[in-house]
């Protein structure tokens, strides 16, 4: 796959993971300093790593709001749990897994994302 197939394959992926509201808005809000970056997360992210047969994307979607939690990125979880849910990740599922990041990642990191979950859940609801 050359860079063009493999950006058209992330951005395809990108859209059904994410949503068309918030890939539209991320490429509207693109500019000349972070459009590189872009580009590099839809090539590599989204038509490589998410492209690739091994792994269901619920499972990649649970990998990933767990590496979110040790990270201590909140914005990035927060776009990761609507996409886990996009990807037909059961709330009980994400409970699950944040529960286990309460022992890997410490009860303070979970307890954030036990809190910004249910901000995802209730924004979802409305």
């Amino acid at each position: 796959m050359d860079e063009r197939q493999r950006y058209e394959q992330g951005m395809k992926v990108r859209r059904a993971v994410l949503g068309d509201a918030h890939v539209d808005t991320s490429l509207k809000n693109r500019t000349e300093f972070d459009e590189a970056l872009q580009d590099l997360i839809t090539r590599y992210a989204w038509g490589e790593i998410w492209s690739r047969p091994g792994l269901p994307r619920q499972t990649r979607s649970m990998l990933t709001v767990a590496m979110m939690v040790a990270l201590n990125r909140p914005e990035e979880l927060r776009l990761h749990l609507r996409a886990a849910l996009n990807n037909g990740v059961t709330r009980e599922e994400i409970r699950e897994v944040l529960l286990q990041t309460a022992i890997y990642c410490g009860v303070p990191a979970a307890n954030s994302a036990f809190h910004l979950a249910q901000e995802v859940f209730a924004r979802q609801d409305e």
